[in-house]
């Protein structure tokens, strides 16, 4: 049985071929028909006008404005019914971008790669969004279509078979989703009902309607989206885009009502399942159980120790950089995950944030760099083409050795050099200029001079994305890349470093000499960002043991760890 729900419609059509067949009114808005068979293409006529995709569609082979297909869920051969995803608490993140992890730019193209991922140590592979959006290349925070895998990734199919290759090399599988908008191209949904609010504003346009007249129904679409990953496709876990931008006064917020869905699916399931919210709140309740009065998410995004790291170690102060720059703001970051956890904020003008103290460090996710950093910014630049490689193995392994979940964004383990940049294929002329036009005065204003800005529409833009993977065995990457294998190896072997439930750690540094040293257990990770040699008081009778050390003149004497310039060591104490 197919149905839609069109509470506005006072008559509804199945358009299949050159069929059209009269739906069935029923309670709340929704209206049914027999479904055509697996193979056939069709779309739904409201009142005798142009036949339009099913919100709902689980399959668009030609694109966001063209007719649905109905899909077989039962013409797959599942391979992982022993499966199950690790614990958060010990899992290592990969995110990637489909289009762009490859020259083929598809589902199946990744499975080739899975080998590699499984030995450099990654637990979880987290897919840029992959629900439906405008034309052939995009981000995918601009999706339509939210119950149908984009068709040039490779469709339904393509997804599971990636997702059945992920479990058989032991990979578990996230998906990135956004609730909190709709693109602007293919959107059809307010012309079925009210899936927008003018109550609030988002800085996409509309916000989606979570607490307004009919926000019942469009809460519902968006859990079975969220559901209908997790169950037909396999998937391991959801990471939920931009939460801050969800707008709901319900009692129950729409996160919590989220959290509690998938908590019924997973114990339906019996294996676990998981979800990651983006949020520039620095709210802890975003994270906390629902039995304690927050909304159940599993980690959120830690954007404040990303900033700490980066403005640290570049010396930026744009954006929200503004309010970071300090070694004690790294080492505020280790200690608290929040730097702003209710302190003045100069970048955004008032206090900000709220302490996360009783959370432990598995809840929040640490990353260097993440699709957001490095795309967001006018050249695309990674890490590495910021500061020295040096630099970058301190600020890697500090992410390696804090308490909270690590990820890497594709291609970092090995400082590749291609950029990520922001690219759009939206076929419509009009809306292309308006997406080019519009990055470029975004940028301009920040002093970019207008001919360094990549246009997002252009072709080039898009290839200039994609991975190297013939960089693996050259030089600098093979040894980026073998620092990285290292650090995750560590990460996994020691206890004190596989879990973020065993506690946050202590922190000592001097602002002046550009050292800092972070204690967890019995595991002292050492570090020197300054650019000469540094003795760095180390109080313990006999010397710890170095475990790892990105420079091997490191030295222990007289209670003082002499490091060279731009250093890292990582000590085990007896």
């Amino acid at each position: 049985m197919l149905k839609v729900w069109a509470p506005q419609a006072k008559a509804v059509e199945l358009v299949a071929g050159s069929k059209r067949t009269p739906m069935q009114r029923e309670a709340n808005g929704w209206w049914s028909a027999a479904s055509p068979r697996a193979g056939t293409d069709y779309a739904f006529a409201l009142d005798g006008d142009a036949p339009l995709p099913d919100p709902r569609s689980r399959w668009q082979p030609n694109g966001v404005h063209g007719f649905s297909r109905i899909i077989d869920d039962c013409d797959f051969a599942w391979e992982d019914a022993a499966w199950n995803a690790p614990p958060l608490s010990s899992a290592i993140i990969y995110e990637l971008h489909v289009g762009t992890f490859s020259q083929e730019g598809t589902f199946d193209a990744i499975i080739a790669r899975l080998g590699y991922l499984k030995d450099l140590g990654v637990t979880h592979i987290e897919l840029m969004p992959t629900a439906e959006f405008s034309g052939d290349r995009g981000w995918g925070y601009d999706g339509v279509d939210l119950f149908a895998p984009h068709h040039i990734y490779g469709g339904p199919g393509a997804l599971k078979r990636l997702v059945n290759a992920c479990h058989q090399h032991g990979l578990a599988v996230l998906i990135d989703v956004v609730f909190n908008h709709f693109g602007p191209s293919g959107n059809y949904l307010p012309r079925f009902g009210p899936y927008h609010t003018n109550r609030y504003r988002t800085p996409w346009g509309k916000a989606v309607n979570f607490d307004d007249q009919g926000s019942a129904e469009v809460r519902r679409f968006l859990c079975d989206s969220a559901l209908m990953w997790l169950r037909e496709y396999h998937c391991d876990g959801l990471r939920i885009d931009a939460v801050h931008e969800i707008f709901d006064r319900s009692a129950i917020h729409f996160l919590e009502q989220l959290s509690s869905e998938v908590r019924s699916l997973e114990a339906h399931l019996g294996r676990r399942l998981c979800l990651i919210a983006e949020s520039d709140l620095n709210d802890p309740r975003v994270v906390r159980a629902t039995e304690v009065g927050g909304y159940g998410i599993d980690a959120q995004w830690n954007d404040d120790f990303h900033h700490a790291l980066h403005a640290y170690i570049t010396g930026e102060r744009s954006g929200y950089y503004l309010d970071f720059g300090s070694l004690g703001d790294v080492a505020t970051a280790l200690r608290s995950a929040y730097v702003y956890d209710g302190r003045y904020s100069r970048y955004r003008r008032r206090n900000h944030g709220r302490t996360p103290a009783e959370l432990s460090g598995h809840r929040f996710v640490g990353f260097l760099q993440n699709h957001d950093q490095v795309g967001n910014r006018a050249k695309g630049e990674r890490i590495s083409m910021l500061v020295n490689l040096r630099m970058v193995k301190i600020a890697s392994a500090l992410v390696f050795v804090a308490p909270f979940v690590p990820m890497l964004f594709q291609g970092e383990e090995w400082a590749a050099s291609s950029p990520f940049l922001y690219f759009s294929g939206h076929p419509e002329p009009e809306l292309g200029r308006a997406v080019s036009e519009g990055r470029k005065r975004e940028f301009v204003a920040f002093g970019w001079p207008e001919d360094e800005v990549p246009d997002p529409q252009a072709l080039e833009t898009y290839l200039r994305s994609k991975l190297n993977w013939d960089e693996l065995t050259e030089s600098p990457h093979g040894e980026m890349l073998d620092w990285y294998r290292r650090l995750i190896r560590l990460r996994k072997e020691l206890p004190e470093l596989s879990d973020g439930r065993r506690g946050r750690g202590e922190v000592a540094f001097s602002e002046v000499d550009r050292w800092l040293v972070y204690e967890r257990g019995s595991i002292l990770t050492v570090c020197n960002f300054s650019q000469a040699t540094r003795e760095i008081p180390c109080h313990y009778s006999a010397p710890p043991v170095m475990v790892l050390a990105s420079d091997t003149n490191v030295e222990f004497s007289h209670q003082f760890l002499r490091l060279p310039a731009e250093t890292v060591a990582i000590f085990k104490r007896s």
